[in-house]
């Protein structure tokens, strides 16, 4: 069995998956799916304690995030996924960075809502761009709240159109780390933090 340090060894030094190689991808995708066999947490919707709290991003094959670093003047930072089961909310985080006083933010808030006992449904709600001076962002816990509080931010503040959603299966779940495989076929490696 491939373990989870393994996995964490081959995903090392592909920037969350943007310089990951055609034969560093298969191998990743080779550990990823040997763990999901071998998940402790059959159920993790029921896991809420697993569940809960702040993940940051280690490795994805979704095209809309690591597209974000292809922006002119712009890196990427952490990205954060963080999950509020009292309130069934997900807050994606990206942070953004490049010409110096200038670091950004990207956000989408979603609610989710379990449809088994490892998949969920995301109905996007918000999403908040914006400089983090401006937006008075300092770490994602506390980002959160000043959402949760109702703040409106000096960025582009919108609501999302209903209509935007999407599942996720939580394949694999223990104490610090979490594999999620998304709709588009996008799968997501984080550990907690």
């Amino acid at each position: 069995m491939i373990g989870k340090s393994t996995l964490i060894d081959i995903i090392v030094g592909t920037n969350r998956g943007l310089l990951a190689n055609q034969q560093q991808q298969q191998a990743i995708l080779a550990a990823i799916a040997n763990l999901e066999d071998f998940n402790p947490t059959p159920r993790p919707l029921a896991a809420s304690n697993l569940l809960e709290g702040n993940w940051r991003l280690l490795y994805t094959t979704s095209k809309a995030l690591l597209n974000i670093d292809r922006l002119p003047l712009c890196k990427l930072g952490q990205i954060y996924q963080c999950i509020r089961k009292e309130t069934n909310s997900i807050y994606n985080i990206a942070e953004i960075y490049g010409i110096p006083l200038f670091a950004g933010l990207v956000s989408v808030v979603a609610k989710f809502e379990p449809v088994s006992e490892r998949r969920v449904q995301v109905k996007f709600q918000r999403s908040i761009i914006g400089l983090q001076s401006l937006i008075g962002y300092t770490t994602p816990g506390n980002f959160i709240q000043q959402i949760e509080s109702g703040q409106k931010f000096t960025a582009f503040d919108f609501p999302i159109q209903s209509e935007q959603q999407g599942w996720l299966d939580i394949t694999y779940i223990d104490d610090d780390l979490r594999i999620g495989r998304g709709n588009e076929g996008s799968v997501f490696v984080l550990s907690k933090t």
